[in-house]
């Protein structure tokens, strides 16, 4: 079995690493658990940069009138807020992940590609050193909104920086992406075809895919920018017979795929985590497959849904919003198969179901104003409004944020060996749960009032579910303190040892390792047979 067999590895391997030191651990790793573990502390610290950069902007909207800074450093905090938090708290989060559990998922020692990926996370700290250091050059950080709009993105004083800092980015996505498909497509453990791989691994293979296709997409649109400013092209110039609305079309071409490659991974984890605790294999696991397959495809014939506003032609209007509306159905088949999978299991819940239940629920809430959002006639009411910033921070933080969240509770047993405070894991997701709602359900109502995004400032009448949300938004962030405890609690202080299969239905490789896993996970490839995954049952 391959349970014995990573266990006699286990004593061999897993010293392999006492002999380095900590430079050649952490900084020269190409081991795929280690730079798992650098991705998601790396994230993590961003989280909390970008959610102290989000705290700026609800102190400023606490009340209205100017209270604490200039508007112009409150643009700079919307602008790095979704900047730090989109490439330097999500995506990183994912690719860690990812790292950390396709090779055991699989049934491979290590990544495909290990020096590269070391390489594509040690890319991260510098692109982020500079693009924080624009806040204390002179002129200032970029205060054009994340999405970097010419006009305004243009006279930016650090918009080189900016522009060099997300080229890094990007060769870092690609570089994780391209280690990742190679991985998952030539180190499979033999038996397992592509139809039995765990919905987690599907997801991230046709991530991958989305990656490698629109990152280089940003990178021409940023490029194009950075020539308008210095070298006087006029791509984006109207004086000069550009056309501004042109970097639209090129950034939303990367920028819609852009979320679903924030939401595809967090789909995969769920599809993971709500079979184990209903103690029962996913109801529909093709479907779920070809559903994840199909919103990635749709994802790239939806992106002017973001620019109703800017006066499309009427037959590229109605496109693109029933092309919009169609991402709902494989979106609904995934909903209904989460659903489907608890119902009639005997579920418990621990804190990862715990957030897997509400990113079901508080997700699709999310899914439903963007419903709203692709109608054509309606959209010119809610865009650029609070409406649209609660729609995509549903989606985002108790979407993505919380199925990374939910992941962390989920295989931390697995990646230390000690379990974590589970008392303090449901203090920690009731808070969250709670708060997260207090901060972003207000604005819906804000967006259907009429109040602007990205204002510093705002009328009397939109006080009151301002004033809620703030303070939402900072207990929301004190709460996530309590994870950093728990986190620090479980990694070095927890007395209580995790065993293989930490939870009592989890089922596929990974779990037939030992908790902590040994340095090389598979030095054996395990052998897969028909319908054994199922049942957790593999021989080498």
């Amino acid at each position: 079995m391959a349970h014995e067999a990573a266990h006699d590895h286990h004593d061999e391997h897993h010293d392999h690493h006492e002999h380095q030191s900590f430079f050649q651990r952490w900084v020269m790793s190409t081991n795929h658990k280690d730079i798992g573990t650098l991705y998601l502390v790396f994230s993590l610290l961003m989280f909390f940069i970008g959610g102290s950069f989000a705290m700026v902007i609800r102190a400023e909207l606490f009340k209205p009138g100017m209270q604490l800074v200039q508007p112009y450093f409150f643009n700079e905090m919307t602008t790095m807020h979704a900047l730090v938090m989109i490439f330097g708290a999500v995506m990183p989060a994912f690719v860690g992940l990812g790292n950390w559990m396709i090779p055991m998922m699989v049934g491979a020692p290590d990544m495909a590609l290990p020096r590269m990926n070391n390489l594509s996370f040690w890319i991260l700290p510098f692109a982020f050193a500079l693009l924080l250091s624009t806040l204390f050059l002179p002129g200032g950080g970029p205060a054009g909104g994340w999405t970097m709009y010419p006009p305004l993105s243009l006279q930016s004083a650090s918009l080189a920086y900016v522009v060099f800092a997300v080229h890094l980015m990007g060769i870092s996505s690609i570089m994780g992406a391209i280690n990742i498909i190679a991985t998952i497509l030539n180190m499979r453990a033999p038996g397992m075809d592509l139809l039995k791989m765990p919905v987690f691994v599907w997801s991230w293979l046709i991530t991958a895919f989305l990656l490698i296709a629109v990152m280089p997409v940003l990178a021409g649109a940023v490029t194009m920018l950075l020539t308008d400013k210095y070298f006087n092209t006029h791509f984006f110039d109207a004086a000069g017979g550009g056309d501004p609305v042109l970097f639209q079309h090129v950034f939303w071409f990367f920028g819609h795929p852009e979320v679903y490659i924030m939401i595809l991974p967090a789909f995969g984890i769920i599809s993971e985590i709500i079979p184990t605790f209903s103690r029962k294999p996913i109801f529909g696991y093709k479907a779920m497959v070809f559903a994840i397959a199909s919103i990635a495809f749709l994802s790239f014939i939806v992106w002017a849904h973001h620019m109703f506003a800017v006066g499309l032609p009427l037959g590229a209007e109605i496109f693109f919003m029933y092309a919009t509306m169609l991402i709902a159905v494989p979106t609904g088949v995934k909903v209904f198969n989460w659903v489907a999978t608890m119902w009639g299991g005997s579920m418990t819940f621990e804190t990862p179901m715990l957030f897997a239940v509400a990113f079901v629920i508080l997700f699709t809430i999310g899914g439903f104003s963007g419903l709203m959002l692709a109608l054509v006639p309606a959209d010119f009411q809610y865009h650029d409004t609070y409406f649209v910033v609660a729609h995509f921070h549903y989606v985002l933080v108790t979407g993505a944020i919380f199925a990374i969240m939910a992941a962390t509770y989920y295989w931390i047993p697995k990646w230390t060996g000690h379990m974590y405070s589970e008392f303090w894991g449901k203090v920690h997701f009731w808070n969250s749960v709670i708060w997260v709602n207090v901060l972003f359900f207000p604005q819906h109502f804000l967006g259907l009032a009429g109040m602007p995004r990205r204002i510093p400032d705002y009328n009397v009448a939109f006080a009151n579910f301002n004033m809620i949300s703030s303070i939402g938004g900072f207990l929301f962030g004190a709460s996530q303190l309590i994870f950093l405890g728990v986190i620090i609690h479980c990694v070095w202080f927890s007395k209580k040892k995790a065993t293989d299969r930490v939870w009592e239905g989890a089922k596929g490789l990974e779990w037939t390792l030992s908790s902590p896993p040994p340095h090389h996970s598979f030095t054996i490839a395990p052998v897969i047979h028909d319908d054994e995954l199922a049942h957790g049952h593999v021989e080498d």
